[in-house]
């Protein structure tokens, strides 16, 4: 993934992005072209340190005829987007712009066994039934035994061994900071994704916004006085 250094992130920041997120598009190369699927997942440890990916696909995904445990994979993590409009900044000679957090895995991916895919299924069920609470949790007790096996078999699991990973979070970082308040600002009145755009703008400069604030109530009280 092409990075300018203004937006890099480091491998913490990226791998807590995408473990959180918990969605992406693995893409695979069958030889001919890409091959992808937008996949649910959770990422795991092995005991040296090691990220891996867990997700599963169905059985007759194209994907799996591909999973021979070498050739590397990709699967690419994306958060809020949001298009910038020149007319919001400060500063003239401005040009159209998108920001964006996005993280990139990499590496082999291997089918797992029925034991581990049993284990798989609870763990990612666990994972986005926690975003719902107080909810009492889903769990795959309240199915019958004869249907959760037979819709076991229509899927299989698979796991990647992440030996690459890269994170770009563009955020406008570059900008001075008159012009980076200007575009949080503008975003701040947008679509739900832009408003997380924003609220991730304010949280990297937030001294901005504090000052911001101040001048704000400091030129109301200047207009009230007598």
């Amino acid at each position: 993934m092409y990075t300018p250094p203004f937006f890099k992130q480091d491998r913490a920041a990226s791998l807590k992005f995408a473990g959180e997120r918990g969605f992406g598009t693995m893409c695979a190369f069958d030889g001919h072209k890409p091959v992808a699927s937008p996949i649910p997942f959770y990422l795991t440890y092995a005991a040296d340190g090691t990220p891996q990916a867990a997700f599963h696909v169905a059985r007759h995904n194209p994907l799996l005829k591909l999973a021979d445990g070498s050739a590397s994979w990709l699967l690419a993590v994306n958060g809020p987007d949001a298009y910038v409009s020149p007319d919001w900044y400060v500063s003239p000679d401005q040009v159209p712009t998108w920001l964006y957090q996005s993280v990139h895995l990499s590496g082999p991916v291997r089918l797992l066994s029925e034991d581990e895919l049993a284990v798989q299924i609870g763990t990612l069920s666990e994972k986005f039934e926690s975003w719902l609470l107080p909810k009492k949790p889903w769990t795959s007790g309240k199915m019958t035994a004869g249907r959760l096996e037979a819709l076991k078999k229509a899927i299989v699991g698979l796991v990647m061994t992440v030996e690459e990973v890269e994170g770009s979070f563009k955020l406008n970082q570059h900008k001075s900071d008159a012009d980076f308040a200007a575009i949080a600002n503008a975003l701040g009145e947008g679509d739900a994704d832009a408003k997380q755009i924003s609220h991730l703008m304010r949280q990297t400069r937030p001294q901005i916004f504090t000052d911001q604030v101040f001048a704000d109530d400091t030129n109301k009280l200047e207009r009230s006085a007598p």
